[in-house]
């Protein structure tokens, strides 16, 4: 016997299982949702700025007045009247009828998680390369490890992902003869980055992808909280073809509910109810329901107005907080919207090995590390400003710069730290960082 496992049932698993690991923000969540701790962990919306009474309400009269219905089976694809409100909100993006948008072509799901499941079960082989942003959407990578592929990321600077990079990065496994099935991406506000792909790098993007013949899977979860500006428009909103369009009410709704969809080319759509209708049988009736009803009955454009003015005041608790109390050679994004900031650290500190420290001073963060596939970015971080309130991110960013100065301190004494470190400052590069306060 060459050695012993807690786990009786591990020459039993199937082999795709050896890819599955925990996510680091998910194993963070246990120890965050303490009330002594500061977490600027999660990226959980702020629930409270809802109407909660009238909500309630709403939720109430469903289950007396149509639970016949909202309490029943539904049907795999999602149904017609959320279909329809969804091709509502994506019209305020641009994605509308005349770049293709149809209810027929849009597919209900469990969250935006299953939207990027059900993408992977369709196009993923075991051995397929999958390029994404790096750093990109821890969420994703557990996603693409477990369909057994390989993760190949390219890197962002101030204007998001970098096109001569992405085409180095094509051309570099065609030569190593493997297949690239898409490309993952979050043009607008990135998580975890908050940076935004500019108006002139997504038709290049596009091209890029379209010339390769590789398809592209857009993640919006953001698009609709901008700070200052409009967003450029989706992906989605430019090219039909071979642009796969996923989003959530998660982010400007209700988490809790778990209702997101994917605008599908034509010819997919039939499969991704297919592979939907294996996994789940069909997605909640009721939540469905609530959705619609809130999209049909409530100001719910109004309330998109409320999100993005408690973000931006947030955001600029956060901004500001970084800027009086970080110390020397902390560097970060300036996001124009979303729910991130992307933190930089000082030469030699790594975020991952000052966790428990950080925790024991109760503040959370996630360290950059969880947003690689390769375990770089030990020189980074995520900050989440949605949930906080402004005076508890600045107590919970005086507590980490407490704890980095404690670091640094003891580096002075001891020496450097190693670390494999992403790329320094941007997205996790040497070179200076995007926007850098």
């Amino acid at each position: 016997m060459t050695g012993t496992t807690l786990d009786d049932y591990t020459d039993r698993y199937a082999r795709r299982v050896r890819g599955m690991t925990a996510s680091e923000i998910r194993a963070l969540f246990a120890v965050a949702s303490r009330p002594e701790v500061v977490s600027l962990a999660g990226g959980a919306p702020y629930i409270a700025a809802l109407p909660l009474d009238a909500v309630g309400e709403m939720l109430g009269r469903l289950g007396a007045e149509h639970g016949t219905t909202s309490l029943q089976y539904g049907i795999g694809q999602g149904t017609l009247e959320l279909r329809e409100r969804i091709c509502e909100v994506m019209s305020l993006s641009g994605i509308d009828a005349a770049c293709g948008a149809s209810p027929e072509d849009v597919v209900v799901t469990v969250g935006g998680q299953q939207a990027l499941d059900l993408v992977a079960r369709l196009f993923l082989d075991p051995g397929d390369v999958v390029l994404a942003e790096g750093p990109t959407y821890v969420g994703a990578l557990g996603v693409f490890q477990a369909a057994q592929a390989q993760v190949v990321h390219v890197p962002m600077d101030d204007d998001g992902l970098v096109p001569e990079a992405l085409e180095a990065a094509i051309a570099e496994q065609a030569r190593a003869g493997r297949r690239v099935k898409f490309l993952y991406t979050i043009p607008t506000y990135q998580n975890p980055t908050g940076v935004t792909l500019t108006e002139q790098r997504r038709e290049r993007v596009l091209d890029i992808c379209e010339r390769a013949g590789l398809l592209v899977v857009e993640d919006d979860p953001y698009g609709q909280l901008g700070f200052e500006a409009e967003a450029p428009a989706p992906l989605r909103a430019r090219r039909r073809d071979g642009v796969f369009y996923l989003s959530t009410f998660s982010k400007t709704f209700a988490p809790g509910l778990r209702v997101g969809w994917i605008l599908a080319p034509h010819a997919v759509r039939d499969k991704l109810v297919i592979a939907s209708e294996a996994q789940i049988l069909c997605p909640s009736a009721y939540a469905q329901a609530a959705v619609a009803t809130y999209l049909s009955t409530m100001p719910w454009r109004e309330q998109l107005k409320v999100y993005r003015e408690v973000y931006r005041e947030r955001r600029d608790a956060m901004l500001s907080s970084l800027t009086d109390l970080m110390p020397a050679g902390t560097s970060w994004t300036t996001p124009g919207g979303g729910l991130f900031v992307w933190a930089t650290l000082p030469d030699g500190l790594d975020s991952k090995a000052m966790m428990p420290r950080a925790i024991a001073a109760r503040v959370a963060y996630v360290p950059g590390t969880g947003f690689y596939a390769d375990g770089t970015g030990t020189g980074n971080m995520r900050l989440n400003f949605s949930f906080p309130s402004p005076e508890r991110i600045r107590e919970g960013v005086r507590r980490l710069a407490g704890v980095m100065e404690q670091d640094i301190a003891m580096r002075r004494v001891f020496g450097a730290v190693s670390r494999t470190g992403g790329r320094r400052g941007q997205a996790g590069s040497d070179a200076p960082g995007p926007d850098l306060a």
